[in-house]
Formats: C-alpha cells, sequence, structure tokens
C-alpha cells in the first residue's frame, strides 16, 4: 500500500438483470490508471460488497487483477462480523493476487475493544496485509487510539482508514503508531487537513469522479505544498458534501453516469438510483469541479 489517493471504487451494474457490468468496470480501471490513482480500493461500501455473492467477488478482482495488478496495490473490502466469512474472502483475494485487506469493524454487534483488536489480528494472520478500517457512522462502534495502537504492532496490520473525520485523532494516533504505519482518511471533506496532521492519504469516494484532482491534492498535500493543495480542494468541497446527499453509493453512481464514467446509476436493493431531486445539486457540485 502506497501513501496518497485511493479510491473506494463503485461497482457498475446493468439495470435490465443486476448483474456486474465487467465492461464498464473495466472502463473505471483503466480510467483510474490514466489519472494515476495511488491504490485501488474495492469491493468495499462504495462497491455494494455486500450485496454481492462469492462468485461475483471472484469476477470482480479478476478483472482488476487483470486491470491494474503491478500499476497499483489492489486493496481487498474483506470485512463482516463473522470472521470465517474474513477467513474465505481473504483466501480468495490471494488467490486471486490482490494485495491487503480492509477490514472494518464488526456492525451492529458492537465488540468491546479487546476484541476489536483480536478480530483485527486473527484477519491478519489469514495472509494479506490488513488496513483497518474504523466507520463508528455505519457499524455502532469506535476503535479507540490506544487500541489501533495495540493491534498496529501486529506485523501484518499496516494501516487504518480513519472515518471519523475527527481531526485530533490524527495527531494522536501518529504518536502511538510507528512512522511507515499509514494513516487514511476515510473522510473526503477533512482530508487535506488529515494529511496536514500527519496523515498519509485517504481511501475516497471523490476520486470516484475526480481522480486526478483528487490524486493531485493529495500528493501537493504530502509535499506540504498545502496552498495549492488546499486550492485545489477548495473546487472539491461542493463534491465532498454532495455525494452524500443520499447514502452513499447512491449519489456517485449518479454522478459517474452523468460523466459518462459508467452506462448505470443502478444500485442494487435495498438502495435505489438518486432521487431526482438532488440531480440540480450535484449538478451544480460537478461544475465546481471543473467536471462539467
Amino acid at each position: 500500500m502506497r501513501p496518497g489517493s485511493s479510491v473506494a471504487i463503485i461497482t457498475p451494474m446493468i439495470p435490465e438483470t443486476g448483474a456486474v457490468d465487467i465492461e464498464g468496470l473495466r472502463h473505471l480501471l483503466r480510467y483510474h490508471v490514466e489519472s494515476r490513482t495511488d491504490n485501488l480500493c474495492i469491493l468495499g461500501t462504495t462497491g455494494e460488497a455486500s450485496v454481492l455473492s462469492m462468485p461475483e467477488r471472484e469476477l470482480v478482482l479478476k478483472t482488476a487483477v487483470d486491470e491494474v495488478k503491478g500499476k497499483m496495490p489492489i486493496l481487498v473490502g474483506t470485512g463482516a462480523i463473522n470472521p470465517t466469512s474474513i477467513k474465505a474472502m481473504t483466501q480468495q483475494a490471494i488467490d486471486l493476487g490482490c494485495d491487503a485487506s480492509l477490514v472494518v469493524t464488526p456492525y451492529y454487534v458492537k465488540p468491546p475493544q479487546r476484541c476489536l483488536i483480536r478480530h483485527m489480528t486473527d484477519a491478519a494472520d489469514w495472509g494479506l496485509p490488513v488496513v483497518m478500517y474504523n466507520v463508528p457512522g455505519r457499524t455502532g462502534v469506535n476503535f479507540l487510539d490506544e487500541s489501533i495502537a495495540i493491534a498496529s504492532e501486529h506485523a501484518g496490520i499496516v494501516g487504518v482508514k480513519d472515518a471519523t473525520g475527527d481531526l485530533s485523532r490524527v495527531d494522536a494516533l501518529r504518536k502511538l503508531v510507528s512512522d511507515d504505519f499509514l494513516l487514511y482518511s476515510g473522510d473526503d471533506g477533512s482530508t487535506a487537513d488529515f494529511i496536514a496532521k500527519g496523515g498519509n492519504g485517504s481511501i475516497s469516494v471523490t476520486a470516484n469522479v475526480a481522480a486526478a484532482a483528487m490524486r493531485d491534492m493529495i500528493a501537493a498535500a504530502l509535499d506540504k505544498r498545502f496552498d495549492e493543495a488546499n486550492e485545489i480542494n477548495d473546487r472539491l468541497v461542493g463534491l465532498h458534501n454532495k455525494l452524500f446527499v443520499e447514502c452513499n453509493p447512491i449519489p456517485v453512481k449518479w454522478a459517474a453516469k452523468r460523466l459518462g464514467l459508467i452506462n448505470s446509476a443502478f444500485c442494487r436493493p435495498p438502495l435505489d438510483e438518486m432521487d431526482p431531486i438532488f440531480e440540480s445539486q450535484l449538478e451544480d457540485a460537478l461544475k465546481q469541479a471543473g467536471l462539467l
């Protein structure tokens, strides 16, 4: 895994059948290679992984390996409540040639901190480097800094994606973990400030539709060219906000279709395509970003 811009990539689908649009996925992957995206994060929340079967995951991962292996690291979402499921998804990712696992804290069951630590270290024992994922707004449990630091002592745990938006955590975590431990923002709106405080990049929804801009903004911030980073980010603020007018990935799929990156904004149930009342807001944000 590299510092920089990692796209939490959407999974395009065919509305008539609900099947994964593999040619559409290939087009997206090539767009990210051309845009010099630093890392690919596939089969995460934004990729609707929770409604994909294991054979569908295999198809998606084979496509990703075919298109980007050796061009950017492939981080695969393997998080679940059941460790047995994580083990099976991790082994699949290993067999297909992927590079790392993104493991979310177990959702709904709210494990105590000692169980979160064990959950992550067990996942790291199964053979892929692990990026831990803390997103209490979705899971109902907050992985505390001290617990993240304990888990980070495992040689197979290489980073954390923090989607709390709490910038005070960056300083605290940086002091508790090794210098080569990767801190990724999971909150697009605060990524520039996250890096200024010691972070290493982001795992981004916005990068789905503004890949080059996110890559350039993060590269500037990592190089401490903060005026340049903020200038780029100012154009993206509307997108950071409006891509969440409804539950992710509903708005970003609409935006990707509007830009011609995918053929359909279809989301599998229980999600749906974006409510048309939000279209003008997304349109304005895309224009502000210079994408239309």
